[in-house]
């Protein structure tokens, strides 16, 4: 049997730890259950990541790479701005379902902690985020495809509620939910509230 490389059995922990919160809690979260799902034992956990916090903290790289990234390059493309809004939502939308459980991991576990590092990590996330939904709007506003006199800091505060939403629905009605209607419904809201009156 081949040996796994530490970066491939890192990113095995990671994507462990996310199923484990979304399909059983994160009660479920303990170092005996993680090594149980990895197929590897408690104390090779530790062999790729110091301890629990280091794992919150690799999960945050990815989240900063594999989504803010991608999304700032979205809002700084030159598409039109409804096109690059709609975009933006449905590859947050996205990578939230393809990654179940982040939300309530992040969140939780930075409260839980009260750590400093990894709630000023998240800020800076969201931070990101949030400039990055400014950034489309200013533009559709300038382009005047959108309302002049939108408050773009409250519009970007709202989106930034989309993701919430989302996960309640992924707890409570994962079987029945129609994941691009949600996209497209969330995008017609932000049409609406950004539309010329």
């Amino acid at each position: 049997m081949e040996r796994k490389s530490h970066q491939e059995r890192q990113a095995e922990i990671k994507r462990a730890i996310l199923e484990i919160i979304s399909t059983q809690g994160l009660p479920a979260l303990t170092t005996r259950q993680l090594a149980r799902r990895v197929g590897v034992s408690e104390g090779a956990l530790f062999r790729h990541f110091r301890n629990k916090r280091d794992m919150l903290l690799g999960i945050l790289d990815d989240v900063q790479e594999h989504l803010v990234e991608p999304l700032r390059g979205i809002a700084l493309s030159q598409e039109n701005p409804e096109q690059r809004l709609f975009r933006f939502l449905c590859t947050h939308v996205s990578f939230l379902i393809e990654h179940k459980g982040i939300t309530i991991l992040l969140f939780s576990e930075a409260t839980h902690l009260n750590d400093k590092e990894l709630k000023g990590r998240l800020e800076h996330i969201l931070m990101r985020m949030k400039q990055s939904v400014q950034k489309i709007i200013q533009d559709g506003i300038v382009l005047g495809i959108w309302d002049e006199a939108v408050n773009v800091e409250s519009v970007a505060t709202l989106y930034m509620g989309i993701p919430i939403v989302l996960n309640i629905e992924m707890v409570l009605n994962a079987e029945n939910m129609n994941w691009q209607n949600f996209c497209q419904r969330m995008f017609e809201l932000l049409l609406r509230v950004l539309e010329k009156k």
